[in-house]
């Protein structure tokens, strides 16, 4: 039996365990556990009208193809607590705002995305605590979001009931790993195992908030709203809600920034003003392994090295159709897929 090393722990390298091991190879996660790691700190939505940007057709079509993998995925994991919520608003204050929905909704429509378009008044039937001060938006009906630390806790169950190994510590040399090949799905850590592997760190800060006696009951779909030209989601979890995120981009400090932190309590409460009741569970950092054109490097480096890496923003949505992939190159398959190809930036 083939031996494959995975070097990185989080939800790409557990996706990618998981599928490897069910097609037959003996699978070790050698797993730094960084403190940096981008899947502990997420919100865990599956986005694509959301992260998406308008004109960038490449980028919505694999993230059209990542969300058509995950009901699959779920059946597979068997866990249906692992979802959050199964659709996502869009909303906005301002007439900008509304004018920046629109145009999105506009162009994510007619590339056949299916998304509805509200008023005010609908996107308060839907979702009552947010604010009167939204004006419209839409509702995109497949964006789904899931609880990222249960996910990751079941995919750490799955590898193992599949016989996969965890070793846990700090991997310099990839040449060092026993292993016959090696699958770098190491976040911002992939450049400093391989030099000139164009991936660098986006820092976002993310926050936990808990529900609280008399206030409003957390929100049943994603809430994606536009506060003056500022994004701002509330995702919802079991006891609150998630409230996030800011971007700094080629910043790796992972202490939160005080800014950020109370410009995300601004927009969150100005959206949904019932917030200001909820307590202050925790405020985190992590870092978003960023590629230069936004899409993530999955293929072969040499060899015997691979890489899955660099999914920024969406590793959680595309963590499914990147095991897929994966697992398809490994067994010899040629895949055509030039946008995610390592060799696209030389």
């Amino acid at each position: 039996m083939k031996t494959l090393g995975i070097v990185g722990g989080g939800v790409i390298g557990l996706s990618c365990a998981l599928r490897a091991a069910e097609s037959g190879w003996q699978v070790t996660i050698h797993d730094p556990v960084r403190a940096d790691a981008a899947s502990a700190v997420a919100a865990g939505m599956l986005g694509i009208a959301g992260e998406s940007r308008t004109g960038e057709d490449t980028y919505l079509a694999f993230a059209e193809r990542a969300m058509a993998r995950w009901p699959a995925f779920l059946e597979r994991l068997a866990d249906p607590g692992v979802i959050a919520a199964r659709a996502s608003v869009m909303a906005g204050v301002d007439s900008a705002d509304v004018g920046e929905l629109t145009m999105a909704a506009d162009w994510l429509g007619e590339r056949g995305h299916p998304v509805q378009s509200l008023t005010g008044k609908e996107i308060r039937e839907l979702e009552p605590a947010v604010s009167t001060r939204v004006r419209r938006g839409f509702l995109a009906g497949r964006e789904m979001a899931v609880d990222n630390r249960r996910l990751l806790a079941v995919l750490t169950d799955a590898v193992a009931e599949v016989g996969v190994r965890r070793v846990e510590g700090e991997i310099i040399d990839l040449d060092s790993l026993p292993d016959d090949q090696v699958l770098l799905t190491a976040g911002v850590a992939s450049a400093k195992l391989w030099p000139g592997l164009p991936v660098y760190p986006s820092k976002g800060e993310v926050l936990r908030l808990g529900w609280a006696r008399g206030a409003l009951a957390p929100p049943k779909h994603v809430v994606r709203g536009l506060i003056n030209g500022r994004a701002v989601y509330i995702v919802p979890r079991s006891d609150g809600v998630v409230v996030g995120a800011t971007q700094y981009d080629g910043d790796a400090d992972l202490q939160p920034v005080v800014g950020g932190v109370a410009d995300l309590l601004a927009d969150a409460i100005e959206l949904m003003p019932s917030l200001r009741e909820y307590r202050l569970l925790s405020a985190d950092a992590g870092l978003r392994p960023l590629t230069p054109d936004g899409l993530p490097i999955i293929g072969r480096l040499d060899n015997r090295t691979w890489a899955a890496t660099g999914h920024g923003r969406n590793g959680i949505l595309m963590c499914a159709i990147t095991a897929d992939l994966v697992a398809d190159m490994l067994a010899g398959y040629s895949i055509d897929e030039p946008a995610i190809d390592p060799g696209r930036f030389s």
